[in-house]
């Protein structure tokens, strides 16, 4: 995961964005594959 947020951090250099922005982006982007991993850990087999 710590992989992933480096990789994260460095498109958002390249994108120019403030670190603020990028967090932000980064949260978001984080949460929205939670959430998908969630809803995929509890549908039936």
């Amino acid at each position: 995961m710590k992989k992933q947020i480096d990789s994260i951090k460095g498109k958002c250099q390249d994108d120019g964005l403030s670190a603020a922005a990028c967090k932000q982006r980064v949260s978001e982007t984080m949460q929205q594959k939670q959430k998908k991993a969630n809803e995929k850990k509890e549908e039936p087999k």
